[in-house]
């Protein structure tokens, strides 16, 4: 588009629906780590041993996590081939029903074990929906945003997931204050039909990527496109894959996990948690596009790297900080997890992954290094779980580091990509030509 102005508008609005979108899909899938942690153990699971209940219950968990690549691929293929916008439209559909049908759901005391394997099924169609969401969104904000404002943009539907993390949470404190019962964890997953419409509204009146437009009048368009990026850009999507770790791993430790974790060790309780996500939450709806902006300006790894190493540091003073039971302590170890160690990472994930790859396989490119990420992030709530029982609080807390370790080697071995920084800026019209 020849006009910045009108371009300009343009970005503002594909942003703000994805970011909508995003923040609809994000609560799906994050009421489901709070149930699971604080309800599904006993819901779902005939046991009397709160461990094996929430271990039990994580490994559900997980499984969204383990599908989580398929919608990724699929997401990939069609976004790709068809288009970003179409595969935003039937991602949160996906994710929509499957969330309505789990508050839904009877327990194993009025189903037996059909009421788990219904709950597995559900899972695993949320897995594919979420799975599938992150790369369209993101390059439908990335891809009609102006280069040289493209971390910024790329940084607006990022803010949907601490929205949806933070309805999330907040449904569950004010379903705990309305409810009883079972219907405290049901009432937060029946609501987001009314959400689920209203994404979709605002989805459905939102153009196509440009980028795409163009690939698709040049002829650009490859059969194959998951395979092809496969082929040629294996090694971009080990690094996204490892890269991510420190921010997708950090960010369910630090929620999922620490919500059974407090209770396990009787340090806490999960309200505390859940307020201290809220706030952390709160926070990343504005840190997100400061990061996002100073990315623009400095680069995407100076950025990236600051939540890295922060993960680093802050793995055992995090736990340390919890254990002491002090409510302010808790909740101040649990925001500042996020703003620091999650938030720089994610706000440049979406420009920076994304300027990795030719237009004409980018979707894929990304859902599956995204994604192939959390095919390893959903185990480690569990893995946590396993390694408090054996090392105490120690276990879980140099997990939390190690990751940081990880994302720092894959980050440093990613090549800068800002325009600012390079001094390259593309056109949208030439989106094979790499950034």
């Amino acid at each position: 588009m020849s006009n910045p102005q009108a371009r300009g508008g343009k970005a503002n609005k594909v942003a703000f629906a994805s970011m909508i979108g995003s923040a609809v899909e994000s609560y799906d899938f994050f009421i489901y780590g709070t149930a699971a942690a604080a309800y599904f153990g006993k819901v779902f699971f005939h046991t009397k041993e709160p461990l094996i209940g929430i271990l039990a219950s994580f490994a559900t968990l997980a499984i969204g996590f383990l599908m989580r690549p398929l919608g990724g691929y699929l997401a990939g293929h069609y976004g790709d081939r068809v288009g970003r916008k179409a595969v935003l439209l039937w991602s949160l559909v996906a994710m929509g029903m499957a969330t309505v049908l789990i508050g839904a759901l009877p327990t194993y005391e009025q189903a037996g074990v059909i009421a788990p394997i219904l709950l597995i099924i559900l899972r695993m169609v949320q897995g594919i929906g979420f799975g599938a969401e992150w790369g369209g969104a993101v390059l439908m904000a990335c891809e009609h945003a102006p280069p040289e404002r493209r971390g910024y943009f790329g940084a607006v539907p990022q803010i949907g997931i601490p929205m949806g993390l933070l309805l999330a949470n907040g449904a569950f404190l004010l379903s705990g204050e309305l409810f009883e019962g079972d219907w405290v964890w049901r009432a937060p997953f029946l609501v987001s039909f009314v959400m689920v419409a209203v994404g979709m509204f605002i989805r459905m009146n939102v153009e196509e990527s440009p980028e795409f437009e163009a690939a698709k009048a040049e002829q650009k368009l490859v059969r194959q496109p998951a395979l092809e990026v496969i082929r040629n850009d294996w090694r971009s999507i080990l690094k996204i894959i490892g890269a991510r770790l420190a921010e997708t791993g950090g960010y369910y430790i630090t929620t999922s996990f620490m919500l059974s974790y407090v209770v396990l060790a009787q340090v806490a309780t999960t309200k505390q948690v859940l307020w201290g996500t809220l706030i952390g939450s709160a926070l990343g709806l504005v840190s997100h596009l400061i990061y996002g902006a100073l990315s623009d300006r400095i680069g995407r790894r100076p950025v990236f790297m600051l939540g890295a190493l922060f993960t680093i540091a802050f793995g055992i003073p995090m736990f340390m900080l919890i254990n002491t039971g002090s409510v302010i302590m808790v909740i101040t170890a649990i925001a500042l997890s996020l703003l620091l160690s999650h938030d720089p990472i994610f706000a440049v994930e979406s420009s920076w992954f994304s300027e990795q790859f030719p237009a004409n396989v980018r979707s894929s490119g990304i859902s599956l290094g995204y994604n192939g990420a959390s095919l390893v992030a959903g185990l480690l709530p569990m893995i946590a779980t396993a390694l408090y029982g054996v090392t105490g609080w120690i276990g879980p807390a140099l997990m939390f580091s190690a990751l940081g370790v990880i994302s720092v080697c894959c980050a440093l071995s990613m090549r800068e990509t800002a325009p600012a920084v390079t001094g390259m800026a593309r056109s949208a019209r030439r989106p094979e030509v790499r950034v």
